[in-house]
């Protein structure tokens, strides 16, 4: 019985992934891609810089 159910729920889950999602086309997807590249490499130099900041006050601290 369970067996009939996990083909049902495969069955229509390839169904709504085949017909019902909309994906997106080439161009979309590298625009998005390019976003997604930019924003984490923003977000790293930014963790970066905070990290250097604190590296240097703890330094500091612990060199008086």
């Amino acid at each position: 019985m369970k067996k009939l159910k996990l083909l049902t729920d495969l069955q229509e889950s390839y169904a709504e992934l085949r017909y019902k999602t909309s994906w997106p086309t080439k161009t979309q997807l590298i625009k998005s891609s390019c976003i997604v590249l930019i924003a984490s490499v923003i977000i790293a130099l930014i963790i970066l810089i905070f990290d250097q900041i604190i590296d240097h006050f703890m330094h500091f601290i612990y060199g008086l």
